[in-house]
């Protein structure tokens, strides 16, 4: 009021007797309210004209916290006792809630000298939400909910500025699940993982097939996330739990889980299937050309896997204009995405479907293997002739890793 702009904040320990300031060479402005943690007494929130301010030592030092915070004058604060969130009253921005600060109580001295700490966090219950709804205008004061996704949380001691670095989630017998790009930065770095997989590996054909797009959620458990560093690895472990509050039985969900895992590895053993029919094609296509003896032997192969392929995956149209009629791929894709979608049992008309597409595919995979059967040893015997080693197939486990 009288235009000294200065910051003041002192303590107590005695209960007025003296006071003790805590302002250091950090704090730049007028301080307007200053709260202590709960559990913590070392660590205190305080509101400036320019923002928020945390030191996590007593005073000794503060940082100015800016993830996703304006530089506002903040009136007050107040520490959510249940959730740990921080909840800030602003002027010209209204009330600005930080979601769940526990972490900063474990970043001792100690934590934060180590390169790359880990904050130890709370399992994560799967959202059974639809994700619709929950949104806001420009003229509605409705922030958003927090994250329903599991989060790796670390602190780095440096930013990362020289080779590589990689996060990767991983269940407990050390499969590879997921890729994620991991923050980089210098101080605390918060990745979000939604429990899903990469999509599966789909048949390639003339159009997509969406349904092919859907990753699936992993079964409630204990999974990994490993970051490599340099040469140095980091490991840290996640807890994915079904919600209590859900009234979907544990039955229902193993069933949903178990047909979305067999419809998972169906569209990927379609896609070996074909990947393996354009491979040998490419080799009969090369035959062919070569002279009209060969074309005669390498003719058959390839009328033959075509007329095949065309009841496996749709070879007509295009995305824009339009395809021909949904083939086993389509199909199987659209069962599929449905299926890991929901978190319910499959419904009586879903294993039907499954039924009748399992039926078709045994009956591709059988016709296929009598195509080679016929034909194979012919295409190889005029390579040998020709001096050109037989195509070798990569196996099913090193189709599913290719990027």
């Amino acid at each position: 009021m009288t235009g000294d702009f200065n910051p003041y904040v002192y303590k107590t320990t005695d209960f007025g007797a003296t006071w003790k300031s805590l302002v250091t060479p950090d704090l730049t402005s007028l301080v307007r309210n200053v709260q202590e943690d709960y559990e913590n007494p070392n660590i205190l929130y305080l509101g400036a004209e320019d923002g928020l301010y945390i030191t996590i030592d007593g005073a000794k030092s503060w940082l100015k916290f800016t993830n996703n915070m304006p530089a506002v004058p903040v009136h007050f604060i107040d520490l959510h006792r249940k959730t740990n969130d921080l909840v800030l009253g602003t002027h010209g921005r209204g009330i600005i809630i930080i979601d769940d600060i526990s972490l900063l109580r474990q970043l001792s001295a100690e934590n934060m000298a180590q390169e790359l700490y880990f904050f130890k966090t709370k399992p994560t219950y799967i959202s059974e939400s639809n994700g619709f709804g929950g949104t806001a205008t420009e003229t509605q004061f409705v922030g958003a909910n927090p994250t329903t996704s599991a989060r790796i949380m670390y602190h780095l001691k440096r930013k990362h500025n020289i080779g590589k670095m990689s996060l990767e989630i991983r269940d407990m017998e050390g499969n590879v699940l997921q890729e994620l790009a991991p923050g980089k930065s210098k101080g605390i770095n918060i990745v979000e993982w939604n429990y899903t997989i990469k999509p599966p590996k789909v048949a390639v054909g003339k159009t997509f097939t969406f349904g092919g797009f859907t990753s699936p959620r992993v079964p409630a458990g204990k999974y990994e996330a490993v970051i490599q560093k340099g040469k140095d690895t980091y490991r840290t472990e996640l807890v994915i739990e079904y919600d209590p509050k859900s009234d979907i039985s544990l039955a229902d969900r193993k069933a949903n889980e178990e047909l979305t895992k067999k419809l998972y590895r169906m569209n990927q053993e379609l896609a070996y299937l074909v990947f393996e029919m354009d491979e040998l094609t490419k080799v009969a296509e090369g035959l062919k050309a070569k002279g009209s003896s060969q074309s005669k032997i390498a003719t058959p192969f390839i009328n033959e896997t075509a007329n095949l392929k065309e009841t496996l995956v749709v070879m007509k149209g295009d995305n824009y204009v339009g395809a021909a009629e949904p083939q086993l791929r389509e199909k199987l894709a659209d069962l599929y995405s449905k299926v890991a979608s929901t978190f319910y049992k499959p419904s009586n008309s879903e294993l039907d479907n499954l039924d009748a597409l399992e039926t078709r595919f045994a009956a591709g995979k059988a016709d296929f293997k009598k195509i080679k059967e016929k034909h194979l040893s012919k295409i190889n015997k005029a390579l040998s002739k020709d001096k050109v080693e037989p195509l070798m197939i990569k196996t099913y486990d090193e189709f599913v890793k290719m990027q």
